[in-house]
């Protein structure tokens, strides 16, 4: 676990926060920081209309069961990976962005040393378990706080409480409980898998001061986010 403060990252609580672990769906934010800085670059727009693939369409997990026949804009993408983790739209921006999902993995590698993130290593863009597909709470703490100081608008996704798509045919409800119940909750990424447990990159902003907590492998989402609470 740890807490800091965004403007100067400082370390205001910290636990084994060097200790590598899987991140589960926390890896999600590195995906949206590349997502954010291509649309930064004018690579893509809000209104890009993405394609998906069959190898999009067969990932486990969240999901909104996207298939190969429709396509969805950029803007509607990122809704689905912010509110709901949904890995096929998560893979399908990361076909897009780079041409294959691989390539794009290559691309979060790079940034996270360019982040001095030492504890990562990046074997997908999703964080379905994988042998290898490692992090830290102190590198989740700085690739959040990468993304939310550099790339602000992304809080417009993350503080979805209930949305949805297709003219109303997908559902989303926010994975992120707290925007709901801790005051000042504006993200950012929650994850479970069996093997990582449940995890949670969380920010809140009161008055001028906003803080990044993160706390990886707890029991279930009631603990983790009481523990989040606390921190």
């Amino acid at each position: 676990a740890i807490l800091i403060e965004t403007t100067t990252g400082e370390i205001l609580y910290e636990k084994d926060i060097h200790k590598q672990l899987r991140p589960a769906s926390v890896t999600k934010i590195m995906s949206l920081l590349l997502f954010m800085e291509a649309l930064e670059r004018n690579e893509i727009s809000y209104d890009t209309p993405i394609p998906c693939s069959e190898n999009a369409s067969s990932m486990g997990g969240s999901q909104i069961w996207l298939n190969t026949t429709e396509t969805l804009s950029v803007n509607e993408m990122l809704k689905a990976i912010c509110v709901v983790s949904a890995n096929d739209c998560c893979v399908a921006m990361s076909e897009y962005i780079a041409g294959s999902e691989e390539l794009f993995v290559e691309q979060m590698n790079r940034r996270a040393k360019e982040l001095g993130m030492n504890d990562t290593f990046f074997k997908n863009c999703h964080g379905i378990d994988e042998d290898g597909h490692v992090t830290s709470a102190y590198d989740i703490s700085v690739m959040s706080r990468e993304l939310i100081t550099k790339h602000p608008k992304i809080t417009e996704y993350t503080t979805i409480w209930m949305d949805s798509l297709r003219n109303g045919q997908s559902e989303l409800v926010n994975t992120n409980k707290l925007i709901n119940f801790y005051e000042g909750t504006d993200g950012l990424k929650t994850g479970h898998t069996d093997n990582a447990g449940y995890c949670l990159a969380k920010t809140a902003k009161r008055g001028d001061l906003r803080l990044i907590g993160v706390i990886l492998g707890e029991e279930n989402s009631k603990v983790r986010n009481n523990e989040m609470i606390d921190l």
